[in-house]
């Protein structure tokens, strides 16, 4: 069980996925599953961006105040912030006040409001073919071939903050790859 907790539930989760009660239900809920529609996308994109340099529970526990400060994640939406909606971000003690990260986020917004296919078509064309769950925490990647494949192009299409291992985790969190470790309760989803 290297990597594994049994919670007060009885189940075996990914040692992170009990480390603290917030994580919990993120870990057995939406982690790993797959998420599909730009929008989602987007929201996971940003705040992916956002945790780098952070923990990610900081950012979760944030993910409300996000929501509120750009509109629900919609890219027509935050495509449309100006100037002064960077400002009541930079201003907004809810959420990470990083102008880099605010600048990127809205930046983004408007590159991926110009993608002819969307999105969605475009993240998820470089999910990798399915494998088998990891057998330890030491099994899991940081990068791989197709989150380095996917940075790149997304900094050719103009994205910011999409770095390889930005795009990990933006894979490990949208289900487009199952990282939960062999022995993890979350059942996998069918392919």
């Amino acid at each position: 069980m290297d990597g594994l907790v049994v919670g007060p539930d009885g189940h075996a989760r990914c040692a992170w996925g009990g480390s603290t009660p917030d994580y919990q239900p993120y870990h057995d809920l939406e982690w790993g599953r797959r998420v599909r529609g730009d929008d989602a996308l987007f929201e996971r994109m940003s705040l992916e961006a956002f945790q780098s340099g952070l923990s990610w529970i900081t950012i979760l526990r944030k993910r409300p105040a996000f929501r509120a400060a750009f509109a629900d994640f919609s890219i027509p939406a935050v495509a449309a912030f100006t100037e002064r909606d960077a400002s009541r971000l930079m201003a907004d003690p809810g959420i990470v006040r990083n102008r880099m990260k605010v600048d990127a986020t809205l930046h983004n917004a408007r590159v991926a409001a110009d993608l002819p296919d969307g999105l969605t078509t475009l993240l998820w064309s470089f999910a990798p073919e399915p494998r088998p769950r990891p057998a330890s925490r030491a099994d899991v990647p940081a990068i791989t071939a197709e989150s380095t494949a996917l940075a790149k192009a997304l900094k050719k299409r103009g994205f910011k903050f999409v770095g390889p291992t930005t795009a990990y985790a933006l894979m490990q969190a949208t289900g487009m790859v199952d990282d939960h470790l062999a022995g993890c309760f979350v059942a996998p989803e069918p392919r």
